[in-house]
């Protein structure tokens, strides 16, 4: 018997409206995400994907459909239970790299004693041990975004959205933190939305794949990454990583 979706989005549907007009973002999602599951939300720009990352973080609601966070075995509160990561870190350059991992915890108001010690751990889980009374601007750009990903996780949420945290990162330094993203993910268990995109992003990070159109964003495909974990660069050269990519070009109308 399949398990109870943590997530589960059915004919989801956004209008947003401005001065009497009306523009369509999203006109049809529909897809189910098992608790631990990292997914991937792949899809040309403005197609629609940051919108259906808003509405799983209930800052918009959907104008048709359902959609429902958390089951019977894992209760789910919006204020508490969410993380996010977006394209640049949003570093307060005040604090320390320590204080800026804390602010969530600060907000929802957890013992702060129990929430450094945290802190301190995810700074070693991200490769930051040594830095936490350091500041923002004396950090890289990858180190920024290690921050901000602890950041996402000091609370202990049940659910991460990743806005293309990489997406203003060089190649080479995207490509360490695709390997680190993934080494996270598997240490952490915890539920991952992953908007992107880039293609070759997608399938190496995904357990699934969730394929949407040019705007507004309609569901194309959503199907399982059968890729071997743990993953590591060199396979993204496999016929499989290549047979993966095909097929979102070609559900994107694109030809590979």
């Amino acid at each position: 018997m399949k398990a109870e979706p943590f997530i589960s989005l059915r004919n989801v549907r956004k209008v947003y409206r401005s001065r009497g007009a009306e523009f369509l973002a999203v006109s049809d999602v529909t897809m189910d995400v098992q608790e631990g599951e990292l997914v991937s939300l792949v899809g040309p720009s403005g197609c629609g994907k940051t919108t259906v990352l808003k509405i799983l973080a209930g800052l918009h609601g959907a104008d048709s459909g359902t959609v429902k966070i958390g089951n019977a075995t894992t209760l789910f509160d919006p204020a508490r239970d969410i993380g996010m990561v977006f394209q640049q870190a949003l570093l307060l350059k005040w604090r320390t790299i320590l204080d800026n991992v804390l602010l969530p915890a600060e907000i929802v108001g957890l013992p702060m004693k129990a929430a450094r010690e945290r802190a301190r751990d995810l700074l070693r889980l991200v490769g930051l041990a040594g830095y936490e009374d350091k500041y923002p601007q004396q950090l890289s750009g990858g180190m920024q975004q290690r921050t901000a990903i602890a950041r996402a996780f000091v609370h202990d949420p049940k659910l991460i959205l990743m806005d293309e945290p990489f997406g203003a990162l060089d190649a080479l330094t995207r490509e360490q933190m695709n390997l680190e993203m993934l080494r996270i993910w598997r240490e952490s268990g915890k539920t991952i939305i992953f908007v992107t995109h880039s293609i070759q992003e997608a399938v190496f990070l995904a357990s699934h794949c969730a394929v949407l159109t040019a705007g507004p964003a309609k569901m194309a495909e959503y199907f399982p990454i059968d890729l071997p974990f743990p993953r590591d660069l060199p396979i993204k050269t496999t016929d499989a990583f290549g047979a993966y990519a095909r097929r979102i070009y070609s559900s994107l109308g694109l030809s590979a």
